[in-house]
């Protein structure tokens, strides 16, 4: 039986002309924090005092000013790292965490996994639910995905954090692929901590942040104490440098996939039978093929220039279209797809080449 694509809610983005402004109060950010040079200079080690390089706690402040929170800390391990952090300043063994109940977020689970703590599953949506939930009086923590676990997930995280915040419990916000792409962090939104990868958003390799509460922050950076943990100089301006053109290059990426959704689902490819924006991790669209040949796509697609595998999901590597399997954690919830439906992510692409990729390559697949 040929499976068919739930429907999807996906995250308001940011039109164009908000996306300049962001650009530029970006620039107004680091203007209030660097001087003269000290953009053109960067320094390394654990310098006494700050127990960091003084370029990367000139970053760090940019960033907690521009998002319009206390403090910020960058740490090695991009955004799984930084979700580390943020978990283990927060909870420990045995501590209850409240959580969304859907597949977890592979690394994720990794680092609960670790902590021990004992997390307990709600459906974020169900509102009613959710309030029970918060009403117990059990949690100290709640963990919120911005994106979506799964496909039909249609909850708002900025209606889940004002619960929390309403019932007395702090959140922990994981803002990977949705930072700078939908109009407020979780910070923004009033959580505790939005925790994302800038390796993500064309910064350096391995690097990632925590954002949000000044305790829950300094208590991020009294566990990173070593020198061989700290984000040097050099890689917080690399990030920064990078940071000010994403906002402009996200509002494109999500015009594009939407003028693609439009024509792909006015039949202007054969084969493609549905089609989806989701945010199932990075926005994308989901294609469902009218044929089981999912799996071979991205090699075919790959040979008409597109990238059959992610790097970073949006890092600087990605320039060309993503034609690629649907995440793990969506084919844990819907496994029934795996055959018949491909992700696509325009990535730097007009939606012209996008088009003609996938029409080329089910073309091929026809033989």
């Amino acid at each position: 039986m040929t499976p068919r694509l739930p429907r999807t809610y996906p995250l308001a983005t940011v039109p164009f002309d908000d996306a300049v402004r962001n650009q530029f109060r970006l620039l107004e950010s680091t203007a209030a924090h660097f001087e003269g040079t000290q953009l053109f200079e960067a320094d390394a080690g654990v310098v006494p005092g700050l127990g960091r390089p003084r370029t990367t706690a000139r970053v760090e402040a940019v960033l907690a000013h521009y998002f319009g929170a206390e403090d910020a800390a960058l740490v090695q391990g991009a955004g799984t790292g930084a979700i580390r952090a943020a978990l283990s300043a927060a909870v420990g063994p045995g501590d209850p965490l409240l959580i969304h109940r859907a597949p977890v977020y592979r690394t994720t689970a990794v680092t609960l996994r670790g902590l021990g703590v004992d997390c307990t599953e709600v459906d974020f949506n169900d509102q009613a639910a959710l309030q029970e939930a918060l009403g117990s009086g059990r949690f100290r923590w709640a963990y919120v995905q911005h994106t979506r676990q799964r496909l039909a997930d249609s909850y708002d995280p900025g209606d889940v954090i004002a619960a929390c915040r309403t019932a007395g419990v702090r959140t922990i916000v994981d803002d990977n692929y949705a930072v700078m792409r939908v109009p407020a962090s979780g910070a923004e939104l009033g959580a505790d901590a939005s925790c994302f990868s800038l390796f993500k958003l064309h910064g350096p390799e391995g690097v990632g942040v925590v954002v949000g509460s000044r305790d829950l922050v300094e208590h991020v950076r009294a566990d990173n104490y070593s020198g061989g943990g700290q984000v040097q100089g050099h890689q917080a301006l690399d990030a920064l440098r990078a940071l000010t053109h994403v906002p402009v290059m996200w509002s494109i990426q999500s015009q594009v996939g939407a003028e693609v959704a439009e024509r792909l689902t006015a039949g202007e490819v054969p084969g493609v039978a549905e089609v989806r924006i989701a945010n199932a991790q990075d926005r994308c669209l989901l294609v469902r093929l009218d044929r089981p040949v999912a799996r071979e796509l991205p090699t075919a697609a790959a040979r008409h220039g597109a990238a059959p595998y992610p790097v970073g999901s949006n890092s600087r590597y990605e320039i060309a279209p993503l034609f690629y399997r649907m995440s793990s954690s969506a084919l844990d919830d819907a496994p029934e797809l795996a055959d018949w439906t491909v992700r696509i992510n325009p990535m730097r692409a007009g939606a012209d080449l996008v088009i003609e990729i996938l029409r080329r390559s089910l073309h091929d697949l026809k033989g």
